[in-house]
């Protein structure tokens, strides 16, 4: 059984999608971000980082104790490994596929949780943040859609975990106001990925918990930003 701490997020639906496409047992444990939940001594045990998602593994390879994982990278090779799918077994699959897997979790995903922040979450709009943000994701929807010029999916041919940590961050593409008719290839993939039945149940996980139109209490700010109502 995989035990999976996550909240409504792009980096939590990762996780959901993952589980929900290989099929293995999980059962998911919300974690209140909004009222600093991420930082309790039972979540910190089994992510140092205090981010949401991590899993444990109560039924390891080789049995054992339980073993837990943080961080969306960490979490999806482990999962591909243990189920044996969405991840080639070859060297230049793999490599191509952990190349895609680190450029969303070093550049896509923070790029765009920058740019949402200022964007639509913060109280101060700072122009210079948000076009410097901006500009950034524009930047590199455009070498995602280079990437799928002639493929499918992202890497190695197939779909990977890479597609995975990928579409959760450029869902929210509406709400950022990044039109996808921009980047064809990325909205064709966009449209490819969507129809996947595992994908949808993944993205539904605790979905009707979220904050509408990004509106918090003063507390959840502190909690979410570190800020309070001013920032």
């Amino acid at each position: 059984m995989i035990e999976l701490y996550t909240a409504a997020t792009p980096n939590g639906w990762k996780i959901s999608i993952m589980l929900e496409e290989c099929g293995l047992a999980y059962r998911a444990h919300p974690i209140a971000l909004g009222k600093g939940e991420q930082r309790s001594p039972e979540f910190l045990a089994i992510s140092p980082n205090g981010r949401i998602p991590a899993i444990v593994d109560t039924e390891p390879e080789g049995g054992g104790d339980p073993v837990s994982v943080f961080e969306t990278a960490a979490i999806l090779i482990y999962l591909a490994e243990k189920c044996g799918q969405f991840m080639p077994g070859d060297l230049r699959g793999r490599t191509d596929t952990v190349e895609w897997l680190v450029w969303q979790v070093a550049n896509l995903g923070p790029m765009l949780g920058q740019h949402g922040h200022f964007a639509l979450y913060a109280t101060e709009k700072l122009p210079y943040a948000i076009e410097r943000y901006r500009n950034e994701v524009l930047r590199l929807y455009g070498v995602m859609d280079r990437q799928l010029e002639m493929r499918d999916y992202l890497a190695a041919g197939q779909y990977t975990i890479a597609d995975m940590a990928c579409f959760p961050w450029v869902q929210t593409w509406k709400a950022q106001s990044i039109p996808l008719a921009g980047f064809p290839n990325v909205q064709a993939w966009y449209e490819r990925l969507k129809q996947r039945p595992a994908l949808r149940r993944g993205m539904d996980l605790m979905r009707a918990g979220m904050a509408p139109n990004g509106q918090f209490t003063d507390e959840a700010r502190r909690n979410l930003f570190g800020t309070g109502s001013k920032q």
